[in-house]
């Protein structure tokens, strides 16, 4: 049964590409909120019935009073069998079943699949959003916003509706049934309410924008946390734990502060809705006692004013706590919002349509990119690159060699000029088709926290075991992965390499990055420092295992060591965003211009930092 109802909603439907979700509150809401709005609605209706009925029972104990207190004790049964047969099946059939069956809809299908399905959508979109929205945040960040933002889109609908139906419903039916019995007894219950509308409006603002502040403050707080433990080798490299300490307690002081103010407005929240609540209760008895002794009303009347009084003390209370979980939930939405509704930097075009390679041959026509800044980085530039031509980039840092790669793979749009791929202008293919037509090797190889299998393999979607280990084999990767074991006792291709692969050495690391991309055999590579992080013995290994990669390839390659592209086909010399030479190793060294100089500066195959600087 309890699988039944958690079938209602399928919280992974997917319902082509996911787009920017509004960027106001209502609109954010609904939007997440669409795909289970039925059992919503139905959860909204079990609500108002089982409050009709609670109310019913008040009712119900208000006509005991009135026979106990009038009937005669051997005609009372057969009197009112009917009515107390009805009271029977409402309280022992009709709100256990709707109770029930509130309980399995809210819990089963709801509580669990809303805010799956809030994430599941949040992190297709995010997945594709562009690689500059991860460089201006921390990772950690994102995910706590992914996290925290899918579990209050589902608290502030559901505690909305719980408000505006049971409570509405409630009251509006305590109200009649006491006015029933005399209009003037329902007056506490109506002056109750415009006393508890106006704390409402006066302290829930003030509780909303708190919450808001909290939330931005916890986000902080969790950012520096995160960035603490991602970053622990430097640290301890540094040995500044005390450091890292103090600047966590600046951050967890401030969310204390948002903390404290918070728990301020709740106390003097509390001592007033006390007043109030008690106010009621005297005023209900008073009144009471007062229209009892001028023969206006029923003791079953009072019965049901000052049980529905007290009912209506706790639910205030709850209430209440609705209402400030209500709009701290509302501070989380909105924190999340101003992260998960941007829009994305690089999109693909309208009709845009795969990317079809058949030589590889690349061309730059004057290309501008500034990073949106006015000048710099990349300027009128055109090059030129032959189908099957290997091309090494040589600069010192900062000279826009690795921006033209990220260029070439789309992670930026051009602010002028146009790259084609085969006489393809690449803003007018898919993002997906480029990148899977690219081989791409870099400096600072991240590997996903899962076994070596999945990530060698995760170049070539469908490959095996098989294939995996003639790619390590070739990247000479396969001498380490077999003496392999993580703390779960997994061996070889099935051992997990930690987050970023931290428990891989940087040359290791490096070596499954190679396997990965010799097993993708992409018809055009990109080779950002590839054999960086390697010692001297692998890289001459590795170098025949790439040559024998770029066979038929084209190639891009950068290197700060320059003898490993010395023996490239051409040689492009940046400088300041632009090309001030081309040509090869011997052709440039002859020429005496600044990739001589740099040549010259070399220490161990290494560009010279003062020719760097």
């Amino acid at each position: 049964m309890f699988a039944l109802f958690e079938r209602l909603v399928d919280p992974f439907r997917s319902a082509g590409p996911e787009g920017p979700p509004p960027d106001t509150l209502m609109g954010f809401c609904w939007h997440y909120t669409k795909p289970v709005w039925p059992i919503l609605a139905a959860v909204s209706v079990l609500a108002a019935l089982v409050a009709i009925f609670e109310v019913m029972v008040f009712s119900f104990l208000g006509d005991l009073v009135n026979w106990l207190s009038e009937e005669n004790r051997e005609t009372f049964l057969t009197n009112n069998a009917g009515q107390l047969l009805w009271m029977a099946v409402v309280i022992l059939v009709i709100l256990p079943l709707l109770a029930g069956f509130y309980e399995l809809v809210f819990h089963q299908g709801l509580i669990g699949n809303y805010p799956m399905s809030v994430r599941w959508r949040v992190h297709r979109y995010l997945l594709r959003q562009s690689i500059g929205f991860y460089q201006n945040d921390f990772a950690g960040r994102i995910a706590t916003k992914v996290m925290q933002t899918s579990l209050a889109v589902r608290e502030v609908v559901t505690r909305m509706a719980d408000i505006v139906v049971y409570v509405t419903v409630y009251f509006t039916s305590a109200v009649v049934i006491v006015a029933e019995a005399n209009p003037v007894f329902a007056t506490p219950l109506l002056l109750w309410l415009a006393a508890y509308v106006g704390v409402l409006t006066y302290f829930v603002p003030r509780l909303k924008a708190i919450s808001k502040a909290q939330a931005d403050a916890r986000a902080v707080m969790t950012g520096d946390v995160v960035d603490a433990y991602t970053n622990i080798t430097t640290v301890k490299l540094f040995s500044h734990a005390a450091r890292e300490e103090a600047h966590a307690k600046r951050s967890m002081t401030a969310f204390l502060k948002t903390v404290y103010g918070q728990m301020r407005l709740v106390t003097v929240l509390n001592f007033t809705l006390t007043a109030i609540n008690t106010l009621l209760i005297f005023a209900t008895g008073a009144l009471a006692i007062i229209l009892w002794q001028a023969s206006t009303l029923t003791t079953g009347a009072i019965a049901v004013a000052i049980a529905l009084a007290l009912r209506l003390k706790g639910m205030s209370e709850w209430i209440l706590w609705e209402v400030s979980g209500l709009f701290e939930n509302i501070g989380t939405v909105q924190d999340g919002i101003s992260t998960i509704s941007r829009e994305r930097e690089v999109v693909d075009a309208a009709d845009a349509r795969p990317l079809v390679v058949g030589e590889g041959g690349i061309r730059f026509e004057k290309i501008r990119f500034h990073y949106g800044k006015e000048k710099g980085v990349i300027e009128d530039l055109s090059l030129a690159i032959r189908p099957g031509e290997k091309v090494g980039l040589v600069g010192r840092s900062g000279a826009g060699k690795s921006t033209l790669v990220s260029l070439l793979l789309r992670f930026y749009d051009l602010e002028g000029g146009r790259i084609l791929i085969d006489g393809q202008d690449i803003s007018a293919v898919t993002q997906e088709s480029l990148r899977a037509e690219i081989g791409v090797v870099t400096q600072d190889t991240s590997l996903l926290h899962r076994s070596v299998l999945e990530n060698v393999v995760y170049g070539k979607p469908g490959a095996g075991i098989e294939d995996a280990m003639r790619a390590s084999k070739r990247a000479h990767a396969d001498t380490f992965i077999t003496g392999l074991e993580d703390l779960n006792g997994r061996k070889g291709f099935h051992a997990h390499v930690g987050e970023r692969g931290v428990k891989l050495s940087g040359g290791q690391r490096q070596r499954i990055a190679i396997a990965r991309v010799l097993l993708k055999n992409a018809p055009i590579l990109v080779l950002d420092e590839a054999t960086s992080a390697l010692d001297s013995e692998v890289e001459a290994a590795i170098q025949e295992s790439l040559v024998e990669l770029m066979q038929g390839k084209t190639v891009i390659a950068i290197a700060h060591r320059l003898s490993t592209i010395a023996a490239m086909d051409r040689l492009i010399v940046m400088d300041g965003g632009r090309i001030v030479e081309e040509g090869t190793h011997k052709e440039l060294v002859a020429r005496g211009g600044l990739y001589a100089d740099l040549w010259k500066r070399q220490s161990g195959g290494f560009i010279d930092a003062a020719a760097v600087a």
